[in-house]
Formats: structure tokens, C-alpha cells, sequence
């Protein structure tokens, strides 16, 4: 699978996954728009991808129309009605446990964001991409991954090993994967005959089946049984809703990016922020310096405020404006490192892009948060169930307080660009607080300083603060870093780490694809995942 193509016509896709990419790749070559290739690369990479993502999980879209109007689909699931801080404490816990049943708390958001993407996709009739493959066509591919089996990548085969004694008591979780008892290896095969059937009867009975229809009630009735808080009539209220991107203006162009409960604000502060420090040189300590305390500044913000909409009181676009960013740029000092107050994030994600010669370009991430969400795998319908809603506080003073149909913080934010010299962008990558750090340096690096797109996806990154299960708050970098650079950041007062790999899944997984004003449409994606570009 290419990690990076360009030149295409008629559209293009990338993803974490080659099997994804090829889904995809094929949707668009069967006259299938943008969006419908996502929608069919979201199933079939649940399918093939499932310790990074299921259809348990959560999704949010960036769509931007040929008009150029950008649009969010906010695809984040509400805890259940009986998920209330007293339900918790008197199970014993202190805190939110993060894998089981009692992980599993929140209404699966991913599929009611594929509803409205399909309204969107077909929206476009008339256009010179408009919609013309059914559900069924778009479902057929992973359909056939889960039904026939699909082969385990590096990472599932890893992170089975390494999170066992987590989830090998959640139910449902042994049976769905492993084999023969044990971990699979990379290379062996797997199926997910239940998934399958459930992704059968979504084509034939329509999306809204999985909420409201037979696998809804099947969904709900295995909750039950498990002892999870969320219920029947939580799924059967529940609806993804269309919103409003933020946005910030630099220099280049505009950024957009997903509003709460996401952390998108934080990722158009940061590169708003960098963009007042006018830095010239790529890769030079002001270059990385300069993003890592953007960073910090940006994740203040996001951890003060950021939370359920509902419970937002006034509008977080005061932090995107240009006297308030002009301010905190002012604050960060180019020769000496801010204390960091550490922020606690895992994430087990996966972003995907893809855009077509309409000008439909799309943005997407889908999640369960950690690795195999709450590792639960309902047995009747096959979804393994996130535990995005571990992310909540039993403190009632916390900004994001536990209570029934409240709205999980998330770290997921797709990311887009429409650029003055006219370039539309889609990017994004999974990892937790490392989202918008990756995000950053990835932009930087193409946008901003001219990398070549594979160049820039290649090169080697840094993550500050705690993903993946870390206790460390510590700024991490990839071994491939200039030592001098690294002399550098510790001397001004970073707690620098260098990482052993060249290429760490730590730092992400990261992608893009980019309509060019000349009609050309360009794919690329991170060495670092088992995935690729492809285009017609």
C-alpha cells in the first residue's frame, strides 16, 4: 500500500489501514462521492481495526461542500440514564473503572454520525459527485472483512499481548479476539461473524436499526445483561446533530476544526498562536519550542473549559480571537520552557481523509478512546463498546462531572484547512493529547514551511503530556531528532525523553489528503500505521 499518491482526478482516500484505503479507493472508482467513501471505510476499517475503533464508539466529521460552506457532524454518545455518580459509589468505586461493563456508559455515537453523513452524501445529487451507490454497496466490503476474516496487523497482535490482564475479564472480549485461548499473531486471521451479521442487517434495514430497530433492542438487552448504566431508551433517543466548525484565520488561511465536547479549540489555538511567533526555519529549536509551548498554553485553555456544549456557559470563540491569541502569544517566552501542568489522555483512534473532484473534502475520526475501548464485546450483535465515558469525574465540582445524558470530553477533532493559495486540506491523526500536537507539527511542517506531504508525515515528532497508558508527563521525542536540538530544549528547561524508535506508534498516526486548485487531489499517511493513500 503507497503511504503517499497524488495526482488523481477523480478522487482520493488514505487511512491507518490498507484494507481501508482499498475500500474506499474502490467506492470512488465506482462513482461513489467523497463522503460515501468514508462511510464505507468507517465500516470497513471497524472491521479490520478493532483495537483502534468499532462502531461502539464515537465519530466526528469535517465536511467541506463544493460551495465551501464546512460543516461538523457530531457523532459523541451521552452517558446512560442510570450512570449517575451514586450508581458508581455504591458499586464501590471512587472513580470510573476504564474497562468493563461499568466503562461502557455512553450511547454509541458513530453510527447516528453515519446517518447524517449519508443525508449529506446525498445532498450532493445533482452535483458533478453526487450520490449514486446504495447502503448496501458502502457496507459490502466490511461486511465480508468481518464475515470471511481479516488479517491481524502488528498492533492489534501487540496490544492484545500488552493489555490482556485489562481485558481479559470483560465480557465478551476472549471470544471475540483472541485464538485458540490465546493473543493472536500478526499475520493470522480473524473473524467477527456477529459484527458481520449486525453490518447485514444495517444495509438491508437502514442505519437507524442500530439505535431504534432489531439491533438496537439486541444491543440494549446484552447491555443489560452486563450490568452497563446505558439502556434501551437511551439509544432509541439518542441523535448525532449538525454544528457549526470553529475557526481561526492565520496566515496561510483558515483552519477549521470540531467544537465541544471535542478538543478542536485547542488544536486551531495552538497553530494560531505559532503563527504570531513568526518563525522562519523548519525543524529549528524555535520551530519545536515554539509549538511545545503553544501546546501548553492551549491546553490550559482546553482543560478549564472544555467540556459538554450544554454545559458550556458562553462561546469558547473568545479564545480563537485575534486579541486574545495575540495576548498568549505574547506570553510564551522563545528562550525558556513554561512549567507544565500535566493533563491525563490515552486514545486509541484512528483519522481518515478523503476528497473527490466535486470539492467535496472530509475530515473524519472514529474511536472507542483506549485500546479496545472497555474491551466488552456484546455477543449478540458483535460491537465492542467503548469506555469514552471513563473519561468523566465523580466529583460534582469537576468540569467534566459525571451525570446521566451529559456528553464526555473528547480528544478527537478532525482537522481542515482552506488555504489562500487554494488548497483545501484534510488532516487529523489519533493519540490522544497528541492530536493536536501532531496536527501541528504535521501542518507546520507541509503548510507552513513547504515539506513535501510524505516528507512531512515521516518526520519526527515529540508528544508532551500522558497518552497510551503513560504516567509520564514528560516531553518525549522520536530517536531521529538533531542531538544539538535536544541539547537545546533540555537547556531552556523541557524534561526531555528521548523514546528507542525511530518511528513510534506513541506519536500518532497521522494522514491527509488535499484537493490542489488545478483540480489534482493528493493522499498521504503515516509509515508509523498499516495503512496508505490511494486515488482514481
Amino acid at each position: 500500500m503507497d503511504l503517499h499518491t497524488a495526482g488523481h482526478r477523480r478522487g482520493v482516500v488514505c487511512a491507518p489501514h490498507g484494507a481501508a484505503v482499498e475500500d474506499g479507493r474502490a467506492i470512488l472508482a465506482e462513482g461513489g462521492n467523497a463522503i460515501e467513501a468514508m462511510i464505507a471505510m468507517a465500516a470497513s476499517i471497524a472491521a479490520v481495526y478493532p483495537h483502534m475503533n468499532h462502531i461502539g464508539g464515537d465519530g466526528f466529521w469535517l465536511i467541506r461542500e463544493p460551495s465551501g460552506r464546512v460543516r461538523a457532524i457530531m457523532g459523541a454518545g451521552r452517558a446512560g440514564a442510570k450512570a449517575t455518580r451514586q450508581f458508581y459509589r455504591d458499586a464501590g468505586h471512587h472513580e470510573i473503572p476504564a474497562r468493563g461493563p461499568l466503562a461502557a456508559l455512553t450511547v454509541p455515537g458513530a453510527v447516528a454520525g453515519w446517518m447524517l453523513a449519508v443525508e449529506a452524501a446525498k445532498a450532493q445529487t445533482g452535483k458533478s459527485s453526487g450520490a449514486r451507490l446504495p447502503l448496501h454497496v458502502l457496507l459490502e466490503a466490511a461486511i465480508k472483512h468481518a464475515r470471511e476474516g481479516y488479517t491481524v496487523t502488528r498492533s492489534q497482535a501487540q496490544l492484545t499481548v500488552e493489555k490482556y490482564a485489562e481485558l481479559e475479564t470483560a465480557p465478551g472480549f476472549m471470544n471475540a479476539f483472541l485464538l485458540d485461548g490465546k493473543p493472536p499473531e500478526a499475520g493470522s486471521r480473524l473473524k467477527q461473524p456477529a459484527f458481520a451479521a449486525t453490518l447485514d442487517q444495517l444495509a438491508n434495514a437502514g442505519l437507524q436499526d442500530f439505535y431504534r430497530g432489531d439491533v438496537g433492542r439486541e444491543i440494549a438487552a446484552d447491555l443489560e445483561r452486563i450490568g452497563s448504566p446505558v439502556t434501551r431508551a437511551d439509544l432509541e433517543k439518542y441523535e448525532a446533530r449538525i454544528a457549526e466548525p470553529l475557526s481561526v484565520k492565520i496566515g496561510a488561511g483558515t483552519l477549521y476544526n470540531t467544537p465541544p465536547p471535542t478538543q478542536g479549540l485547542a488544536s486551531l489555538m495552538i497553530l494560531g498562536l505559532f503563527d504570531r511567533l513568526r518563525i522562519a526555519k523548519a525543524e529549528s529549536f524555535e520551530h519545536i519550542h515554539g509549538l511545545i509551548e503553544a501546546t501548553k498554553r492551549a491546553f490550559i485553555v482546553r482543560d478549564r473549559f472544555v467540556t459538554d456544549p450544554d454545559k458550556i456557559d458562553g462561546n469558547l470563540t473568545h479564545f480563537l480571537d485575534k486579541k486574545y491569541l495575540d495576548s498568549e502569544a505574547g506570553k510564551i517566552d522563545p528562550k525558556k520552557a513554561a512549567k507544565w501542568p500535566a493533563a491525563d489522555a490515552k486514545g486509541d483512534t484512528i483519522w481518515m481523509g478523503a476528497a473527490d473532484a466535486s470539492g467535496l473534502v472530509v475530515s473524519y475520526i472514529q474511536s472507542i478512546y483506549w485500546e479496545f475501548g472497555s474491551g466488552c464485546v456484546l455477543p449478540k450483535t458483535g460491537v465492542l463498546m467503548q469506555n469514552r465515558g471513563s473519561s468523566f469525574s465523580l466529583d460534582p465540582k469537576a468540569v467534566n462531572a459525571l451525570e446521566p445524558g451529559r456528553r464526555p470530553f473528547h480528544t478527537l477533532n478532525p482537522a481542515l484547512a482552506v488555504l489562500k493559495d487554494g488548497r483545501v486540506v484534510a488532516y487529523g491523526t489519533m493519540g490522544g493529547d497528541g492530536q493536536p500536537q501532531t496536527q501541528a507539527a504535521v501542518f507546520s511542517r507541509h503548510i507552513l514551511f513547504g515539506q513535501p506531504l510524505d516528507q512531512a508525515l515521516d518526520a519526527p515528532r515529540w508528544l508532551l503530556g500522558r497518552t497510551w497508558g503513560s504516567s509520564n508527563t514528560n516531553l518525549r521525542l522520536e530517536s531521529r531528532f538533531d542531538e544539538g536540538l535536544i541539547d537545546r530544549l533540555m537547556s531552556v528547561g523541557h524534561d526531555v525523553e528521548v523514546i528507542g524508535q525511530s518511528h513510534s506508534d506513541t506519536m500518532g498516526h497521522a494522514g491527509a489528503v488535499i484537493l490542489h486548485p488545478n483540480g489534482t487531489l493528493e493522499g498521504g499517511h503515516d509509515p508509523r500505521a498499516d495503512g496508505g493513500a490511494a486515488g482514481v
